[in-house]
């Protein structure tokens, strides 16, 4: 149940944008945040401000094209954005801020309910991505198919009518 002192903590009309990371967010999210490789040069980025960027572009659905120029270019936002999703660093921030605010708002840290259609989950059974591509193989294997069948049906039937006009 939100309650005002619950709302005070959560309110985000002084930050940038409602995607930013609050101070209390970025304390429980900067241990997650790996150093910097060693050996590499150092980061000229503020990883804070690149973690905003990501969050705006996944909580907008804008293109990385599209962000604002205040935030890091597209290019450096889109690299940690994928880095960071492929070593499981979103994943694990998601679920701590997910956590952080459940336990905030005076719920369990996890539901203990759920309501799941079957379409989500086959999709969580076979992993999402892995079926997605599938399909769009599938679908592009089938659309090929269909153009050779047509490609051959008008071939056979040229001749065929040809052939019978001819004869």
């Amino acid at each position: 149940m939100w309650k005002p002192e619950h709302r005070l903590t959560a309110d985000r009309r002084s930050q940038r944008y409602p995607s930013d990371l609050s101070d209390a967010e970025w304390v429980l999210v900067a241990a997650m945040i790996p150093p910097a490789r060693r050996g590499g040069r150092r980061r000229s980025v503020d990883v804070r401000e690149v973690l905003n960027a990501i969050f705006y572009v996944l909580s907008t659905g804008c293109q990385w094209k599209a962000m604002p120029k205040d935030l890091p270019p597209k290019s450096t936002a889109h690299f940690y954005f994928m880095l960071r999703d492929w070593d499981g660093t979103l994943d694990r921030i998601h679920d701590t801020l997910y956590v952080a605010t459940r336990e905030a708002a005076g719920r369990e840290a996890s539901p203990t309910v759920a309501i799941i259609d079957a379409k989500s989950s086959k999709a969580a059974q076979k992993g999402a991505l892995h079926s997605t591509r599938r399909a769009l193989m599938r679908a592009r294997s089938d659309n090929e198919d269909v153009a050779l069948r047509s490609r051959a049906a008008s071939a056979t039937s040229s001749s065929t009518h040809s052939a019978s006009c001819s004869a």
